[in-house]
């Protein structure tokens, strides 16, 4: 995992290009490569607090499969796991192989307290990778149209 640099903009606009990935986020598809590329250049989550979501690679390949991180939102002060990986990584273990590296970090590194993971209803399958990590359900919520869940985790 490492910050986002302006050569994940093709695997950026594949993974926002494709409907399933992008169906309970609330995003719209980047319209282009440049797109993708102006995103990352405007970035600066990592300057402005410490922190953000990360590209995650293959250990072996280097090959670019999604993105996994925390962000921090300064209207509510919270501190928010995120993830998002192409389709054909999706059951192999890697989201939470990373949100488990991503709490970590923030436990251990960055010494937060509290992080959350939000998902919508229907959003099973990212509702068990919070689960996994060790995220318990907080509350519901509307967002997007729809129902919305939120877990989170303490710092021990």
């Amino acid at each position: 995992m490492r910050e986002f640099r302006e050569e994940d903009a093709e695997g950026m606009y594949q993974l926002n290009f494709d409907p399933d990935v992008i169906r309970y986020t609330g995003d719209d598809p980047f319209v282009s490569i440049d797109a993708a590329r102006d995103f990352i250049r405007k970035y600066d989550a990592y300057n402005k607090f410490g922190r953000g979501r990360l590209t995650v690679l293959l250990k072996k390949s280097f090959e670019y499969i999604g993105w996994c991180g925390l962000k921090y939102d300064p209207d509510s002060t919270e501190t928010d796991l995120g993830f998002r990986l192409l389709k054909k990584f999706w059951n192999n273990g890697y989201a939470t192989e990373a949100s488990l590296r991503s709490v970590e970090y923030g436990f251990n590194d960055l010494r937060i307290e509290r992080i959350i993971g939000r998902a919508m209803q229907e959003n099973i399958a990212s509702i068990n990778v919070l689960k996994k990590i060790g995220m318990v359900f907080e509350k519901e919520f509307e967002a997007h149209g729809g129902i919305c869940v939120q877990y989170c985790i303490h710092n021990r």
